[in-house]
This record gives structure tokens, C-alpha cells and sequence, in this order.
């Protein structure tokens, strides 16, 4: 018998494993039924579940629901399973190995998550993959961007609230001499400052910066930079700003126009919904005038919509 004391009312992942294995038998497979258990479940009955699929039925529930699913709602279940470390890693190998090449995905994981997490997808990279992080980056991104990136993934970088006014200063300054002040840009500034900085460092930077230049420090770096670069500097200075704001807008970008960027929406949903979930939606309601839950729902459907909307959770 399964050790775990479970409160009424609450199933337990032995029962939660028994339940999806009915859902997996006969004709096809009961969807619904997958999306309702799954969805539901945190972190940790998650990889519970996983275990007892794997202790009574001698099989990896992955492999299973690999087989059983299809399109966009296999590749939400699959990310969902994993515990958020697992799951950065799978999705930063897929976007520097896949198919395609998706050096866009790679850098918005990256340069979005603080420096402890940063450590901990990097072990996870290595113990899945056998390669470190730092080797597939430096196999496909070049240049500023290549440096950028690896200096924000080796880098230990501060994480409380702390900051030196002075220093501060200092970097606004330096970052204008690179880049407005002058013809061309200093790149190795930029990839110095935003590759070495804590978050509420940075943040202060920005708002020094236009107080200083009454240009705004995000404008700077569109002007200064391009490409992939420039994608993981705005990347840097948002999520420093305002991480919530920031995935709110890659959302609306993967929403907007003809058709649905759904790996996009699919890795943010999935992997925002057990941090700041609740934050993101409270401003994308501001920015976009629009209930997150609504614009999902408008740009999905079937089974897929009803796992997105329910780990994004009610309006309010």
C-alpha cells in the first residue's frame, strides 16, 4: 500500500496513476479525463503520479501520454510534467538542437530567469543531456548575443533588493557613452553591464538612465543594437523592470494577428503558471484591455484550451 496519508475529498497519486491508466485503455484514449487529473495537480503530485504509473504498471507515464496524444495539447502535458528546472532545460535543448533552430525561445528562457534558477536548470541540462549549457549555446548563438548569453548563464549574480547608488550611476553613464554619445557601439559595455548586474540593479540603471538622458534606457538598446542581441538585452531590462509585464507582452505577440504562435503561448502558460501566474494576467487585463483567460480561449480549442485556461486559472 502507498504510504501517503491523503485528506478526504483529495486523491492520491496512486489513484490519480489508476485513473489515467483507465483513461489510456480501450479505443482511444479519454482525453478529457487526462486533462482534469493533470491540470489539477502541483508540481510534486505530479512527480508522484509519474512514480506510482511507474511502480505499478512497469511503464513511464511520458511514454504513455507521448503515444496517446497529439499536437499542441502532447507538447503542453509533456512540458507540464516536468518539474520547472527539467522542464527550462527540455525546452532551452530543444530551441539550440531541434529541428529548427529557435535561438528566440532559448534566449526568453534564459535571460527571463533569476540567477538561482539559472543554476539549477544548468545541472538539470547537464544530468538530462550529458552537454553543458554553455557548449550549445556557444555551438549556435555568435557574436555579442553568444557572449551575452553566456556570461548571464556563468555569472553568480545578486539577487536581493540591494543596490549602490554610485555604481548605478556609474553603469548609466557607461552605457550611454557606448552607445547614444557615440557613432557606433560599445557592445562589450552592454554585454558586460546586463550580463553581470542583479535585477534590482538593472531596474535602477533604466530609470537613472532616463532621469539622466530623458531617453528611456529600452529605446537605447533598440537603437544601438539588432538582431538577437538586441532580444536578449530588452529580455534582461524587462524582467528586471517587470517580469509579469513582460511575459504579458510575449503573450499578446504570440496571440495577435493571423494565426496562434502556440510553442510560445504553450511554454509561457506552462511554465509562468506555478510562478507568477496570477501577476502576468493582472497585467495583461491592464495593458491589452482583455482578459488573458479570454485570449486564449478565442485563439484555442478542444482539449488544449481546456488544459491552458485551466492552469491559467479563473479571471479573478
Amino acid at each position: 500500500m502507498s504510504s501517503l496519508i491523503v485528506s478526504p475529498g483529495l486523491t492520491s497519486p496512486r489513484q490519480d496513476a489508476t485513473e489515467l491508466y483507465r483513461a489510456f485503455k480501450g479505443l482511444g484514449c479519454d482525453t478529457a479525463a487526462v486533462v482534469k487529473i493533470l491540470a489539477h495537480r502541483d508540481v510534486t503530485q505530479r512527480a508522484l503520479i509519474q512514480q506510482e504509473y511507474r511502480t505499478m504498471y512497469s511503464d513511464e507515464l511520458t511514454k504513455r501520454l507521448s503515444s496517446e496524444l497529439s499536437g499542441n495539447l502532447k507538447k503542453a502535458v509533456l512540458l507540464w510534467l516536468h518539474d520547472p528546472a527539467g522542464r527550462d532545460a527540455t525546452i532551452v535543448r530543444e530551441a539550440l538542437s531541434g529541428n529548427v533552430i529557435d535561438l528566440e525561445a532559448a534566449t526568453e528562457v534564459i535571460c527571463s530567469r533569476t540567477p538561482s534558477q539559472i543554476q539549477v536548470f544548468k545541472q538539470a541540462y547537464y544530468a538530462k543531456f550529458g552537454v553543458h549549457l554553455e557548449h550549445d549555446i556557444n555551438y549556435q548563438a555568435f557574436g555579442d548575443h553568444q557572449k551575452l548569453l553566456v556570461a548571464y548563464v556563468s555569472t553568480t549574480r545578486y539577487e536581493g533588493p540591494e543596490i549602490d547608488p554610485m555604481m548605478v550611476e556609474k553603469d548609466a553613464k557607461d552605457l550611454f557613452k557606448a552607445g547614444e554619445k557615440r557613432l557606433g557601439t560599445d557592445e562589450k559595455t552592454f554585454v558586460h553591464i546586463f550580463g553581470q548586474r542583479s535585477s534590482a540593479h538593472l531596474a535602477a540603471v533604466s530609470i537613472t538612465y532616463h532621469h539622466m538622458y530623458g531617453n528611456s534606457l529600452k529605446k537605447a538598446v533598440k537603437s544601438e543594437t539588432s538582431g538577437h542581441f538586441e532580444y536578449a538585452l530588452l529580455t534582461i531590462v524587462r524582467c528586471a523592470e517587470n517580469p509579469a509585464k513582460y511575459f504579458a507582452k510575449v503573450l499578446h505577440k504570440a496571440m495577435k494577428g493571423l494565426g496562434t504562435d502556440d510553442t510560445a503561448l504553450v511554454r509561457i502558460v506552462v511554465s509562468r503558471t506555478e510562478i507568477d501566474m496570477q501577476y502576468i494576467k493582472t497585467e495583461y487585463q491592464k495593458k491589452y484591455r482583455k482578459a488573458l483567460g479570454d485570449a486564449i480561449h478565442s485563439e484555442t480549442s478542444g482539449h488544449y484550451r481546456t488544459f491552458l485556461l485551466s492552469l491559467v486559472g479563473p479571471k479573478h
